[in-house]
Parts: C-alpha cells; structure tokens; sequence
C-alpha cells in the first residue's frame, strides 16, 4: 500500500498537444499500469495533426474521448502477426493494438485519445470497439448505485476484448455524489489510475485513497485532467454539489490473463450490505475473435 509521500497525483495532464507519456513504472508505484494522452488537432496557427508510434513491448488501448480521427495500424516487422489496417474512431470508440504495431493518427479537425497501456507476452488481435456496441450490451454499459451514490458505468475494454493485462472504461456521476461505492480494492490482482474529464471550471471532486493505518491516507481535490494513481487500496471519490465527477479509468492485471477481472473486488468491512454497485459487469460479454 502506498504511502501519502508516494506520488500519486498528476495534474493537468491533458494540458499539451501531441502524444504525452504521462504514467508508467518509472515515475510512479505502478508495476505495469502506463497512462498516456494524444491531442491532436489541425486548426490554429501551428496545427499538431498527426502522431505516429509503435506499441513495442506493450498492449495499447486508445479511448477516443473527444472529436474524431484515422487510425492505420501495421506490424512493425514480419514476424508479428495480423495484417495492416485502417480505422476511422469515432467519440467514445476505442481501438485495442497488439505489442509490436506501428500506430499512425491523424484528424482534420481534434481529437483527444487516452492511451492505457502494459507490457505483456501473449499476442492478442488488433480491434476495434464501436461504443454503440458498448451501449446495446446491459454488462458494459450501466448504471449503477443508491440514492447518493448513482453513476453511469461504460465498461469500453473489458470481457469484450482479448487482451492480456488492459481493462478500460469510464464512470459519469450524477452531480454531488461519490463514486466507487461502497469503497473497494483489488490490489491483489489489478492496479488502476483515474483519469477526471468533462469537469469545466468551477467542477471538482475529492479523490481518497486509503488502508489500514493513517500513513497510507491519500486525500486531494481534483480537476478536469488531473490523474491519481492506485496500486492499492480503496478508493472513492465524490463530487463537488452541483456538479458531476467524470473519469476515465484504466486497470492493469498483475497476472497476464488470469488477474484481468473486472468487477472482483474485496469491499471495506462495514459497507458490504448493499454488494459492490458492480454485479451486471459480471455477465459476460463475449468478445468477437478477430474483430477490427
């Protein structure tokens, strides 16, 4: 469990144009869990319209959450299998890239992409998530919790991908209420960060993390592309009155395959009478072998 010294927090992560590798195991207390933005745009007097990387020892999954773009996606060698691709995302779809690809972007207008990433060994398909398929499936997209606790709930990369360590989605909250309620943790099988959009000024919410003792109590007001890092613990958090807490969550298993479970988790002793908020994410939603 971390403690309060650890860094945690990182704001403003959606400040600058281009690709940004925000998060990873060499800035935070993450084993796997890598948090990046893309922004692009090609309006203003210096356009920043296109990006182009490789996925190298990493899986990828890209959330288009603003605008729209290109995607082309080729193996970065001839040993790596699948075959090139081109792919138009639009809001709220994702892509999910194999380790070893070659990713190339582009828009003629913006687009703002989160990039959650992990190394892994297995080879997964490149595929492609349409959020309209996302929204018509009742254990992706739901809503969920009580009278002040009530969230939309969009699982984007879950059971419906093959992948090895990656789960993704994001959580809209109704406004001044908490989220991740009842508190809860899965340190033993997955790590997680949260990433807060679609918060304009004066929104804020306040982010805890916490164990068993006062040393490991993280608590820190957040905005509109703050990002907080959780390798362990539990973590709710709450809305400002009046306005509503969005974030992008991102998780990484520690256990390629077997640990890459949404919706297990161990809740705080005293707040378990009422479950976890996150039973419908439980009934699976099979994946479309070679979608994309």
């Amino acid at each position: 469990m971390p403690r309060a010294h650890d860094n945690l927090f990182f704001p403003s992560t959606a400040s600058r144009l281009g690709r940004q590798l925000v998060v990873s195991p060499a800035n935070s207390p993450l084993q796997h869990l890598c948090y990046g933005r893309i922004r692009l745009t090609a309006r203003g007097e210096r356009p920043h319209a296109q990006v182009s990387f490789e996925s190298g020892s990493r899986e990828i999954g890209l959330l288009n959450m603003r605008g729209k773009c290109r995607l082309s996606a080729t193996p970065a060698a001839p040993t790596v299998p699948g075959s090139a691709q081109s792919i138009s995302l639009e809001l709220h779809d994702a892509v999910y890239v194999p380790r070893g690809w070659l990713v190339e972007l582009s828009t003629d207008s913006e687009v703002d992409l989160v990039e959650c990433a992990a190394e892994v060994t297995g080879n997964y398909p490149l595929q492609v998530i349409r959020y309209a398929d996302v929204a018509r499936s009742p254990s992706l997209k739901f809503t969920t919790g009580g009278e002040s606790s009530r969230r939309d709930l969009n699982i984007v990369i879950g059971s419906n991908v093959q992948a090895g360590r990656i789960v993704a989605g994001f959580t809209r909250s109704a406004p001044g209420h908490w989220t991740s309620w009842p508190p809860h943790e899965h340190a033993s099988i997955l790590e997680e960060a949260y990433v807060y959009f679609d918060m304009p000024p004066p929104a804020f919410g306040v982010q805890l993390v916490y164990g068993s003792t006062p040393e490991e109590e993280f608590a820190r007001i957040v905005r509109d592309g703050d990002a907080v890092v959780m390798p362990a613990g539990y973590h709710p958090n709450v809305a400002a009155p009046g306005h509503a807490i969005n974030f992008i969550w991102m998780m990484a298993a520690r256990t390629e395959v077997a640990d890459r479970l949404f919706g297990v988790v161990n809740i705080e002793p005293g707040f378990a009478a009422g479950g976890s908020g996150l039973e419908a994410s439980r009934q699976e939603a099979r994946p479309e072998r070679g979608a994309g």
